[in-house]
């Protein structure tokens, strides 16, 4: 079973986001922890944490996913910039994890000159003080296109990234389409030698989750910018062949493309309706 979704916000509570997420035929979805370009939260309702619990349990959905903030950089020189992050990641494993979230995922970081080397260091003090290896949630450091200074780009530093953890247990990867695409990593004529090298690196054990994007920019282009499914540089024909892989296929899949609730529920029933005629 295609385990399907995309990116909610919470603005109207747990509850009625839920509501949203099934209208959609969705079957799991993500949140941000708190505000994605600030620093603010709001607290759910008792009430509203009961009848997202229920809806998730009674249709039976895929693992969930919270975003870490935009805000946050784990790889900062800036003492100021790296102690809101590192608070941050603490807090909202914590928060996270009290929902019964399965899993958060975040952008490992941006060195902004110190290095990538630094940067490194940086990010793995800052989770090794965020996690405690007794947390149900497990972290996810995604991949990145490798815009700017940023980190995370190579299958290679996620592992050195991993290697240096207390509680490596806890910690796994989500993939990006559209972030692997751009960084180089040629999913759409060689999606086979793609999994063949994360596996070889990382262990495909580690992959939790995929954000499902399609990609406005070209191939190693390192310029993070989502499209529509199908109406970018990677494809339709190569996003379904990624839906469909035997490696990847039990994953939870989230769509972030730009579109508003009306437009991702379309997404949603033309995946699934592509699925089903592929099937038969």
């Amino acid at each position: 079973m295609l385990i399907l979704g995309t990116h909610m916000s919470i603005a109207h509570g747990l509850g009625k986001t839920a509501d949203n997420a099934l209208k959609m035929q969705a079957n799991t979805m993500q949140i941000f922890s708190r505000n994605p370009r600030g620093s603010n939260f709001r607290k759910p309702e008792i009430a509203e944490i009961e009848h997202f619990q229920t809806i998730r349990a009674e249709h039976h959905w895929g693992p969930l996913l919270a975003h870490a903030p935009y805000t946050m950089n784990l790889a900062s020189p800036q003492q100021a910039v790296y102690e809101f992050a590192c608070t941050v990641i603490r807090e909202d494993i914590v928060r996270m994890d009290d929902l019964g979230m399965e899993n958060i995922v975040l952008h490992p970081g941006s060195h902004t000159g110190c290095g990538v080397s630094v940067g490194i260091k940086n990010i793995i003090a800052g989770l090794n003080q965020a996690i405690s290896g007794k947390e149900q949630i497990t972290v996810l450091l995604e991949t990145m296109s490798g815009k700017g200074t940023e980190i995370g780009a190579t299958f290679e530093q996620l592992k050195t990234i991993r290697d240096g953890l207390y509680h490596p247990e806890r910690v796994g990867i989500c993939l990006d389409t559209c972030h692997i695409f751009a960084a180089g990593y040629d999913i759409v004529n060689d999606l086979d030698g793609v999994l063949e090298q994360f596996d070889r690196v990382l262990g495909l054990e580690l992959l939790h989750a995929i954000h499902l994007n399609d990609s406005m920019m070209p191939f190693a282009s390192h310029k993070d910018r989502h499209a529509t499914i199908g109406d970018g540089q990677i494809g339709l024909d190569c996003l379904l062949r990624v839906i469909q892989h035997p490696a990847l296929k039990a994953l939870p899949f989230y769509l972030e493309t730009p579109l508003d609730d009306a437009g991702h529920q379309q997404e949603i029933a033309m995946i699934r309706d592509l699925l089903d005629d592929w099937e038969l």
